[in-house]
């Protein structure tokens, strides 16, 4: 089981992406993404998605807020991948070259025009909900074969 975050800085109806185009054998090369990372031993999901984003974009987050978990099962290498995620709209700094992809401010009307993994155009729309979700997203091959999600706090029936 591998635990990450993954983070969406927004600012004025655009948001940071990252083109995966420069690591070796990247799982995501090809696509745009968000910024992060692993959580490292004895990190909180907060301390890894102020410092993923800081190694990858030069920008230093404050109060990045939890949006979401995301449940990727067997999405690499058999392995299964627990996801937070986060939306940050607080920053300061300066954009870095990330060893990563290419950095850019992308209008958020043309973001589901970007090449994204199928699920990251579903939940991408839930970062603007004002509750907290839980998701799961089954990839085979590379494809969204299905996904589910619980929004909380859920209704009462």
């Amino acid at each position: 089981m591998k635990l990450a975050t993954l983070c969406y800085l927004k600012r004025e109806n655009h948001t940071l992406m990252l083109h995966r185009i420069k690591k070796e054998n990247d799982m995501h090369a090809g696509k745009w993404n968000g910024l992060g990372g692993k959580v490292e031993a004895g990190e909180s999901p907060e301390e890894c998605v102020i410092r993923e984003v800081r190694e990858e974009s030069g920008l230093h987050i404050r109060n990045p807020q939890l949006k979401g978990i995301l449940t990727f099962p067997a999405f690499s290498k058999g392995e299964d991948w627990y996801v937070f995620l986060f939306a940050a709209y607080q920053f300061s700094g300066s954009l870095i070259e990330s060893n990563e992809g290419h950095l850019e401010w992308i209008a958020d009307e043309k973001l589901p025009e970007l090449p994204l993994w199928e699920g990251d155009k579903i939940f991408m729309k839930w970062l603007n909900e004002e509750r907290f979700f839980s998701a799961k997203f089954k990839y085979e091959n590379g494809r969204l074969k299905e996904h589910s999600v619980v929004f909380y706090p859920t209704e009462q029936v």
